[in-house]
């Protein structure tokens, strides 16, 4: 049972939220302002605030914002001591919006999924996941990725030293995996297209020993400032930043031996981790977003040279933005040959409930000599 100060924290996050700040910001906004409240404080808000949008079809909306926050947390209590509490068919109905089934399989493990609260990912830096879980505690490995970590315990990782001396970071299990799929060696030259604010280039970086050049670009200034940020704590020099507007106009001339897009999407993968996304993303967004997909795939294929290799990726699962836009692209561009993942198919659907993360899609193609 929540706390009613919590109760009405969460209600005053809740009544900030509108069309220009969706409920992250909006929850960062407030408890950057609420200095007077500790770390175990701003954790109960935010979960408080993502149980509300995880069970919103169930609740009265006439009720105030702490009743309907109480009457969430109580179901998702319930949902956690059993999951058959509430029916697949009423997940299938409620947990998601209508338009979602004509573009993807729902299956019920994967419903269940989307309201339990989310796992918290790790990356450690290269050699120290070991050492890093005896300092940290609470930290299972996972069998999917050598240097990822799902962290279990009650502390903010972003307080730790060992988050300050740039040992570990925050990073889900699926974007980890979306490096590893790229498969960089050491003193090689990529282009992380869509960079934003550098989570993906840091794991390339260390995955080629801080050796080779990566180009990072995105349309937005502030990401790359970012990024900058990131890279000087985790002590990764070897990349320069561009912005890019994602045209046909390339930010360098650079030829790649290969080119990381992780294109902007409807982020249908994150809806575990941020439910108030499901009601704010609509079959228009998915349409536009597919469009400007293919775009950016298209245009970045003059920079790849001979025996180089192009991942596609994005967080999602609709099928006009993964099997879709790979079929379109393939079409436009016979002369590259997909490219086995993990040495198998060229195409790799990963699903939430098949790895306690995000969902996310992810091709690969390669350019012949």
């Amino acid at each position: 049972m929540l706390e009613s100060a919590t109760l009405n924290h969460a209600a005053r996050v809740l009544a900030s939220i509108d069309r220009d700040l969706p409920a992250d910001g909006a929850l960062r906004r407030y408890l950057y302002g609420a200095k007077h409240l500790g770390p175990r404080e701003k954790r109960a808000v935010s979960r408080a605030v993502f149980a509300y949008f995880r069970w919103m079809q169930w609740l009265d909306p006439k009720a105030s914002y702490q009743k309907q926050v109480e009457q969430a947390w109580a179901m998702q209590e319930r949902f956690n001591a059993d999951e058959k509490s509430v029916k697949a068919e009423a997940l299938k109905v409620r947990a998601v919006p209508e338009w979602v089934a004509a573009e993807m399989d729902l299956p019920a493990d994967y419903l269940r999924q989307l309201q339990h609260e989310p796992a918290l990912w790790l990356r450690a830096r290269p050699g120290r996941a070991a050492k890093l879980a005896q300092v940290l505690g609470d930290c299972v490995h996972s069998d999917r990725a050598p240097d990822a970590m799902r962290y279990t315990g009650p502390h903010d990782l972003f307080l730790t030293p060992a988050f300050h001396e740039g040992t570990f970071e925050i990073q889900d299990l699926a974007s980890q995996l979306v490096s590893l799929a790229c498969a960089p060696a050491a003193g090689q030259t990529w282009w992380d297209a869509c960079a934003g604010e550098g989570g993906k280039l840091l794991h390339l970086a260390d995955l080629m020993g801080n050796k080779g050049v990566i180009w990072a670009s995105d349309r937005n200034e502030r990401r790359l400032a970012v990024l900058k940020r990131r890279a000087a704590r985790a002590q990764v020099f070897n990349y320069r930043a561009a912005l890019w507007d994602g045209g046909a106009k390339l930010p360098t001339k650079t030829k790649f031996d290969g080119i990381l897009v992780d294109a902007p999407c409807s982020g249908v993968g994150t809806w575990q981790r941020n439910p108030h996304a499901r009601w704010t993303v609509g079959p228009e967004d998915v349409r536009e977003l597919a469009a400007t997909q293919l775009a950016l795939l298209n245009h970045v294929v003059p920079a790849l040279r001979p025996k180089g290799r192009l991942v596609y990726s994005v967080c999602t699962l609709t099928r006009s933005e993964t099997t879709a836009v790979v079929a379109a692209f393939q079409s436009a561009h016979p002369e590259l040959q997909p490219d086995p993942l993990f040495g198998a198919a060229p195409e790799l659907t990963l699903w939430p409930h098949e790895l306690n993360a995000n969902g996310m899609f992810i091709a690969a193609w390669r350019k012949p000599e």
